[in-house]
């Protein structure tokens, strides 16, 4: 059986010994510092991890006054871009970083945005490799390329249009309950939130130890905080698109429907300075 959501270390570390095509991808990223992810693969990684880079292998050229910070990659580059790690139709996909899976989330969706469902997040990071195995500075072995093929989404992905046009969404903030309130804003010019929505931060979704909580904790965690929104689509958005995924995958490791991604999140809401800010 593939890993779809979450694999622990130890099941990583048997995967590997194991034949059959795996893929295990460095997502480390530093927002403030773009080429940091690179420089600390560099120096250390899991055995056999290729590197992707947020802005340049999964994500596309932003386009001013357009787009948010991180736009959806083209989907025919993306798929080139895992077919030259060797990515096939039967490869299994584990992506990782160091922040509790904020950044590789952003694989984990887009794989599923492929409908490649043979991707999970390394839970616990690297943190985790390395309380118990060790790492390595050696460039992984070049695969031939693979022959990856785009099947239907397995997600939904919403545009602007979509959220100002539909009235049936509840959007969820997955930022820090700061943003959201608009009491700082670190990284966009502007602070708030897009009116309507509510603030579900991401970092609830895992515990002290950096590790997801429990299929039971998150189910319970999405159900009280979506049960007034019965009637609505949960719609996950974020700073940029990326660590919003790591909502939409908690409520998938829950067992439950996927929520709808909004991609160019508050960076794109707010390109527009006509719509509503809160």
């Amino acid at each position: 059986m593939p890993f779809e959501t979450l694999i622990s270390a130890p099941e990583l570390d048997a995967l590997r010994r194991e034949p059959g095509a795996l893929c295990i991808v460095d997502c480390r990223f530093d927002l403030a510092n773009p080429e940091a992810g690179a420089t600390l693969w560099r120096e250390s990684h899991l055995p056999n991890a290729v590197y992707a880079h947020l802005d340049n292998d999964l994500s596309s050229p932003i386009v001013p006054g357009e787009t948010g910070r991180h736009p959806l990659p083209d989907p025919d580059a993306l798929i080139a871009w895992l077919r030259s790690q060797g990515v096939s139709d039967d490869t299994q996909i584990v992506a990782y970083d160091d922040c509790n899976g904020g950044m590789a989330a952003r694989l984990w969706w887009l794989s599923r945005w492929m409908g490649h469902a043979a991707c999970a997040v390394l839970d616990g990071g690297m943190q985790a490799w390395e309380a118990r195995y060790p790492l390595t500075d050696r460039k992984p072995t070049p695969k031939p390329g693979g022959n990856l093929s785009r099947q239907s989404s397995l997600l939904a992905c919403l545009s602007t249009a979509d959220v100002v046009e539909s009235e049936d969404l509840i959007l969820v903030d997955a930022r820090t309950l700061a943003r959201f309130r608009g009491d700082e804003e670190p990284i966009d010019p502007v602070a708030g939130h897009i009116p309507g929505a509510i603030c579900l931060p991401l970092i609830d979704n895992t515990g002290e130890n950096g590790h997801f909580r429990s299929q039971t904790q998150l189910r319970q965690r999405y159900t009280d905080a979506l049960a007034p929104y019965a009637d609505k689509t949960p719609v996950m958005y974020c700073g940029s698109g990326v660590t919003a995924a790591h909502n939409v995958l908690a409520m998938c490791h829950a067992g439950m429907p996927a929520p709808a991604l909004y991609a160019d999140s508050w960076s794109g809401w707010i390109t527009d300075p006509h719509r509503p800010l809160a």
